[in-house]
């Protein structure tokens, strides 16, 4: 039954999230602690900063007492194996607590609403640019497929080996260098202009910030996109129903679009969901070139500063994404190819 595959689909999914951020949670576990006694000693410094006027035996006697009831809280005196499994249980929970350096713009240390503020960003360039490298790749792949040692076909790949071996940060500085300062058209990076405008323009201008990496994102990936496409359709061409669609006179352009390319949506759907959700955990290079303040310049900024509250809270995130991606995937997959066994029945 297609309801048991599912739900063995999120079982599975579930599992394996668990499993790595348990995994996670054991790696960072030494520098964990040192980060939490270090944030520990802080909070108390402060709260013991409004019991000046106690001589130095009680205000010692209070602090060790504060200092053992903030470790007995985050079970800093606990065995090692039951650190690792509350630090993951916290984890599961999206208790991240505080960042030791990164604030959020409004000053908050919280881990969740930091990554909670990054995450969107990143949703909304390289879902767009998914969309886009899926809806052109498909459409040049169908018909590059259509006249095989054709000029499009020849130019995708071609264009395919240049834009696969081009590396992401080359091209995002000759984009940047072309249209931000040769030809003004677009800003070199950020979200907004400073100063920010707001209503309908707040909206425009994030936009006009947003085309330059979008643009560099789509060139890089739609050729690729493109080529496998053309490589799963000629094959599909090939088949008897086509054949015989093409004989009964049924036109090319329907041929193409509703028999050859329902055939193979199994697989380019498979192509863009992979793509979505190994996006939204989001790229640093290009992230970092065009100084878009999303997830991956997050993790980036994470890794340099040494924050390990936001680098774990980022890995979990990412984790947590890319499980859904391949869940969602074969649920999807499940349902479009009737080929596949669900259940154990056809």
């Amino acid at each position: 039954m297609y309801r048991t595959y599912v739900l063995k689909r999120i079982v599975y999914g579930t599992l394996m999230y668990i499993v790595m951020v348990f995994t996670y949670s054991a790696l960072f576990n030494s520098v964990a602690e040192q980060t939490m006694r270090s944030q520990i000693g802080e909070e108390v410094a402060q709260e013991m900063s409004r019991y000046k006027n106690l001589d130095k035996d009680q205000f010692q006697t209070l602090m060790q007492k504060r200092l053992a009831d903030k470790r007995q809280k985050y079970h800093l005196d606990d065995p090692l194996g039951a650190r690792i499994f509350w630090r993951a249980v916290n984890t599961l929970g999206f208790n991240y607590g505080n960042a030791t350096i990164i604030k959020a713009p409004n000053g908050d240390k919280s881990v969740l609403v930091i990554i909670l503020e990054a995450l969107p960003r990143t949703i909304v360039l390289f879902s767009s640019e998914v969309v886009l490298i899926t809806v052109f790749g498909v459409w040049i792949g169908l018909y590059a497929a259509r006249k095989p040692n054709g000029f499009l076909d020849r130019a995708t790949s071609a264009l395919t080996m240049i834009t696969n071996g081009m590396p992401s940060w080359w091209l995002g500085m000759l984009m940047i260098m072309f249209f931000s300062y040769a030809v003004p058209i677009f800003p070199s990076g950020g979200l907004h202009s400073n100063p920010t405008p707001t209503g309908l323009a707040n909206v425009a201008d994030f936009l006009w910030h947003l085309s330059l990496p979008l643009l560099t994102l789509v060139i890089l990936g739609v050729w690729g996109t493109a080529y496998l496409t053309r490589n799963i359709v000629l094959t599909n061409l090939q088949e008897d129903y086509v054949m015989a669609a093409r004989a009964r006179g049924i036109p090319e352009r329907r041929v193409l679009f509703g028999h050859t390319l329902r055939s193979a949506m199994p697989a380019i759907v498979t192509m863009a969901v992979l793509s979505l959700f190994s996006s939204i955990a989001g790229n640093i290079i290009v992230e970092g070139i065009f100084g878009w303040p999303g997830i991956g310049n997050l993790y980036f900024v994470a890794v340099e500063q040494n924050d390990v509250p936001v680098l774990m809270g980022t890995l979990s995130i990412e984790t947590l994404v890319n499980m859904l991606g391949f869940v969602l995937l074969d649920v999807i997959y499940g349902f479009l190819d009737p080929r596949i066994k669900v259940g154990g029945k056809a």
